[in-house]
């Protein structure tokens, strides 16, 4: 396998195995993808197969758990797929997987997790007294840390309860609670239900609270964020108004001194007007005085040209009266 090939298919196999506990259905997609790379790897055919088992996808599962079995030599699956075969209704292939021959070859943990398979096929097939037979097992006493063991009591409890043993299971359930120390199996809580007690958990009630303390919190987070926000709407709104304001005053000022500056061109061009008639009276003024004068010269000229034509006329009268005088003188 190249060495790239080799790498992507790993990447989606660590990619599983990361949300193999709280995403089981996106662990499967990533191991279906390795196993479109890389279908002749045993350890990617395990892959596939536990985490459609654990997305409850029990028939892909199961063929998957078989060609590990086959590809592998790995028979720790069988109580796996025994538990596909009594989810899709065939408790009796369940029943026939704990008669394997590999079945005393297996450790301890797969021999337990198979008894109690087995056990639950038996009940699923209405035979509860040979569940709770087959459960009863030196294995309940044992004083040992193993996970399996309250999940041998609970089951144990559980057939109890099923076949008509409720003091017994009572028993058991309290049993298996001791032995279940992060009470993944839920035993005192089905022990307080049979007692009639009302189980409280501190936790979530302490979660409740604090979620719901985180809500007010939010709550009032986001009123007083409402508030800021209408604070902040209604100030920018004034500061609005206000510039509006100023600007609608700066406006009109401005118009009045356009206003005003446009009477003060109307009246410098009503002087310069008045000036200018009053330019053009004092031309008229000039040329009348001009005029005038050119008549007075004319009068002048015309007496002038009086006096001359009366002195020639004496002139010549004295002439003529001078030619008589002389006339009667010679005579």
């Amino acid at each position: 396998m190249p060495r790239s090939l080799a790498d992507l298919v790993a990447q989606h196999l660590v990619a599983s195995g990361r949300f193999l506990d709280d995403d089981p259905e996106r662990a499967y997609l990533h191991a279906r993808t390795a196993r479109r790379l890389a279908a002749r790897l045993g350890g990617v055919r395990e892959a596939v197969a536990i985490t459609a088992y654990l997305a409850e996808h029990y028939d892909e599962a199961l063929t998957e758990f078989r060609a590990v079995r086959r590809m592998t030599g790995n028979h720790e699956v069988i109580a796996m797929m025994a538990d596909c075969e009594r989810a899709l209704g065939r408790p009796v292939k369940a029943l026939a997987l704990a008669q394997d021959k590999h079945v005393r070859d297996l450790s301890e943990a797969t021999q337990m997790e198979l008894l109690i398979v087995t056990a639950g096929a038996r009940r699923d097939m209405g035979q509860t007294a040979a569940a709770v037979q087959m459960l009863e097992v030196p294995e309940l006493s044992k004083r040992t840390r193993a996970e399996w063991l309250p999940r041998l009591r609970y089951a144990y409890a559980d057939a109890l309860e099923a076949a008509g043993r409720t003091d017994d299971a009572v028993i058991w359930f309290h049993r298996a609670a001791g032995s279940d120390a992060d009470g993944s199996t839920g035993a005192a809580e089905r022990a307080a239900a049979l007692e009639g007690l009302e189980f409280t958990d501190l936790d979530a009630d302490e979660d409740d609270y604090l979620e719901t303390e985180d809500a007010e919190t939010g709550q009032d987070d986001a009123d007083e964020d409402d508030d800021l926000e209408e604070a902040e709407d209604f100030d920018d709104s004034d500061e609005t108004d206000d510039l509006d304001q100023d600007e609608s005053d700066d406006a009109e000022d401005d118009l009045d001194d356009d206003s005003e500056d446009d009477d003060d061109s109307d009246a410098d061009l009503d002087d310069t007007a008045e000036g200018d008639a009053d330019e053009d009276d004092n031309l008229d003024d000039e040329d009348g005085v001009d005029g005038g004068e050119l008549a007075g010269e004319g009068d002048l000229g015309a007496a002038g040209a009086d006096v001359d034509g009366d002195e020639p006329e004496e002139l010549a009268s004295g002439e003529a009266a001078g030619e008589t005088d002389s006339g009667q003188s010679k005579e």
